[in-house]
């Protein structure tokens, strides 16, 4: 699967998927909250591009209806909303990370668990040398 970038509709698209499971597009439409639920046919046309980018696949087909499966997970989708973010600060890092301590969504304990994490990942990188 290429790097595509998600739409915001993709991605909630995407959550539906990877809350629920297999969903046929009736079920992704019905996932979404009534009010600003969008067209069944703008549902429709968003997965099978989603489908093209190979996030999605077709599991089956009951009746005439096909239920969908996410290919990208959920921590890929993540993945790319995050460094799409970050390629709109030319890949600095700091402005979001000030950004978030400034209004408190970044905790000590966060950095400490990403220091954990900066630890381990160094650690594996070493032994795989």
């Amino acid at each position: 699967m290429t790097e595509t970038k998600l739409t915001p509709l993709e991605l909630q698209i995407m959550d539906a998927l990877w809350i629920h499971g297999r969903l046929s597009i009736r079920e992704i439409q019905e996932a979404f909250p009534e009010p600003g639920r969008p067209a069944y046919t703008t549902i429709q046309t968003t997965v099978y591009r989603l489908e093209e980018k190979g996030a999605i696949r077709r599991a089956r087909k009951i009746g005439n209806a096909h239920v969908f499966d996410a290919v990208l997970t959920k921590q890929e989708g993540r993945g790319r909303l995050i460094d799409d973010l970050l390629d709109r600060f030319g890949g600095d890092t700091q402005p979001v990370m000030a950004h978030l301590v400034e209004t408190g969504k970044l905790t000590l304990e966060d950095i400490h668990s990403a220091e954990k994490l900066i630890k381990d990942l160094t650690r594996k990188e070493g032994k795989k040398k």
